[in-house]
């Protein structure tokens, strides 16, 4: 018996098959859709964090900044007059950037110690591969 012949009325096997690949198929598309409306939804919620984060840097420099002007005075203010205004403005700024010299010194030996290549993994994969080359 051949596979198209209807047997009380019922759909032949090649109609249901192709069925259940049409219905595969919708159903890939639907998923697919699905996925990129989530993306889409997850950059949109991505972007508007990154404005927030932005924004609350930008706003907490510009407060630092007073900040420190505050402290050109305090020290002014401190040394009741003794040390000229632009002396204060030296020593803050002397403080920062040696302050700013050891934070860049210790984050380029940090840098220096990271590996963007994982060495275990890569000994893995190349003993793997040399196992599918030489089974033995």
């Amino acid at each position: 018996m051949a596979c198209d012949i209807r047997t009380n009325g019922e759909p032949t096997l090649a109609k249901l098959v192709s069925g259940i690949f049409g219905d595969a198929q919708e159903l890939v598309k639907q998923e697919l859709n699905l996925a990129k409306f989530e993306i889409r939804d997850e950059l949109r919620k991505t972007k508007e964090a990154a404005l927030s984060v932005v924004a609350g840097v930008a706003t907490l420099a510009l407060s630092g900044i007073f900040l420190l002007l505050m402290v050109v005075h305090l020290i002014h203010w401190a040394t009741s007059g003794a040390v000229p205004l632009w002396g204060c403005y030296a020593i803050l700024g002397g403080l920062m950037a040696l302050t700013g010299a050891i934070l860049i010194y210790t984050g380029r030996n940090r840098a220096e110690q990271i590996n963007l290549v994982p060495k275990q993994t890569v000994e893995t994969l190349r003993e793997n591969v040399q196992w599918i080359r030489n089974p033995r």
